[in-house]
């Protein structure tokens, strides 16, 4: 995932008998806006059009050849109306660019002590006209909170902040490739998905059979660079005191192997088969693997769940920050707006208050200890978070899913595995969706509160059919 700086288009709307001087003062607001929160932007300037504003078709056409010019790092585009601004041009520039990425509208409000022929704006109108042309053209755009909003604002900065994670969830969904390694397990029907939905969204998986990873980590000697590199890296990412040495090594081949294979494929993100076949035929679990992917933002979900690693893909690029695939597991206590999620676990380390490497108790009696040994264990941390579940309707021939935030408590817990207690509000309206609507008992959690984020990426930009809880 890239954390470089973003680039954002900029489109300055203009009409020629409202004041010129608001278009080039708000041209320069707007760029200003946009260096203070750390983004480069692209614009016309004043040498390329009257006050660097869009207008006139010409000018349209200008705006858009700088756009595809640049059209490799622009992560989204403004529209920006210091006045009314002129609802054909800008629709128009945005047809030629044909970019393909989140469009925010943001209009300059009037001061009522400034409403003379010389000050006026009247964008509060020309943001209603703009939108029009927008959605004759079929072009998918985004509105501030606040119909009209002045770029040096605290509103405008919470616009931004909340746009720029639209922009990064859309663009970092398409032309994406999942990672499905190893089969599903029989017993979860629950993670069946459809790959050809997903292709047509513009997601690709790529499969790799576990015996072909078991027969990859055959062939590597223990002291391979990479392997040792892992080992190494898995003993300061996690406590792993009373871990047999050879289940060490296990992890560390397996680590080497899946990254290796990622980075031949280009795989972003990943879903790895676990029970039982992994501890049966290879004697440990994956969880310390994923977890240490996970944290690196690179989400990767048990049970072969490709759409469990999708929705924690989408936190984490709304975020910047990891993300996690748990269980809605248990109620807790007779609270219906507490619930215990869980996982055995690769909860990436980010999560955790206290952490450490253990074994997975759940199977280990069916399996044996020795063979279970790489989960990594612990409380989850306190604090605000959102969640978020993808799934492909193969009835319906559309990928759907649901967004909402809550919490992480302290309540007491005392059990095993990766564990914590989520409150959140009409939590027993949220369980009825979703059983009613046949989702999946696995949820991807990230603490941040960037539901909003995701549900306007995922309806607006994606063409997802989305439920946000309690909104």
């Amino acid at each position: 995932m890239s954390s470089q700086k973003m680039t954002m288009g900029v489109i300055v709307g203009n009409r020629g008998f409202f004041p010129g001087e608001l278009a080039k003062s708000g041209r320069e607001e707007m760029i200003q806006a946009l260096a203070k929160a750390g983004m480069d932007c692209v614009v016309l300037g004043p040498e390329d059009s009257k006050h660097g504003a869009v207008e006139t078709h010409d000018e349209a056409k200008k705006c858009a050849a700088l756009f595809r010019k640049n059209s490799d790092r622009l992560d989204g585009v403004i529209v920006s109306l210091p006045n009314f601004g002129d609802e054909r041009a800008i629709a128009d520039t945005l047809r030629l660019a044909r970019l393909d990425v989140p469009v925010l509208v943001q209009a300059t409000p009037d001061d009522a002590k400034k409403m003379t022929i010389l000050h006026r704006r009247d964008s509060f109108c020309g943001k209603m006209s703009a939108c029009n042309n927008l959605r004759q053209y079929g072009i998918p755009y985004s509105l501030t909170r606040l119909h009209t909003v002045s770029p040096d604002s605290e509103d405008f900065r919470n616009d931004l902040a909340w746009f720029t994670a639209v922009c990064r969830v859309a663009n970092g969904m398409r032309n994406l490739r999942v990672g499905s390694i190893g089969a599903r397990p029989t017993a979860f029907n629950t993670v069946r998905y459809s790959e050809k939905l997903l292709e047509a969204h513009g997601i690709s998986t790529e499969t790799l059979d576990l015996s072909e990873v078991f027969g990859r980590i055959a062939k590597v000697k223990d002291d391979h660079a990479g392997v040792q590199a892992k080992l190494a890296a898995i003993h300061k990412y996690v406590t792993t005191s009373g871990v047999p040495d050879a289940a060490l090594m296990k992890m560390a081949k397996l680590g080497y192997v899946i990254d290796d294979w990622m980075t031949q494929t280009d795989v972003k993100i990943s879903a790895v088969q676990c029970w039982t076949s992994m501890e049966e035929y290879f004697g440990v679990v994956p969880c310390t693997i994923m977890s240490m992917m996970s944290n690196n933002l690179i989400p990767a979900a048990c049970e072969v769940d490709v759409c469990g690693t999708l929705s924690m893909y989408a936190l984490a690029l709304a975020s910047q920050t990891p993300s996690a695939l748990l269980d809605w597991n248990n109620n807790y206590g007779d609270d219906p707006n507490k619930a215990v999620c869980f996982h055995c676990s690769n909860l990436p380390k980010h999560f955790f208050q206290d952490v450490r490497m253990d074994f997975q108790e759940i199977i280990a009696g069916t399996v044996g200890k020795d063979n279970t040994f790489g989960t990594v264990v612990g409380r989850v941390k306190p604090g605000a978070m959102s969640f978020a579940r993808f799934s492909t309707d193969d009835t319906a021939g559309v990928i759907r899913g649901y967004v909402g935030e809550g919490s992480f408590t302290s309540d007491a817990l005392n059990t095993f595995g990766g564990v914590g207690v989520v409150q959140i509000a009409e939590l027993q309206k949220l369980l009825h969706y979703i059983c009613e609507n046949g989702f999946e008992h696995h949820v991807a959690a990230n603490f941040s509160t960037t539901a909003a984020a995701v549900h306007e990426a995922a309806v607006r930009y994606l063409g997802w059919q989305m439920h946000w809880h309690n909104n």
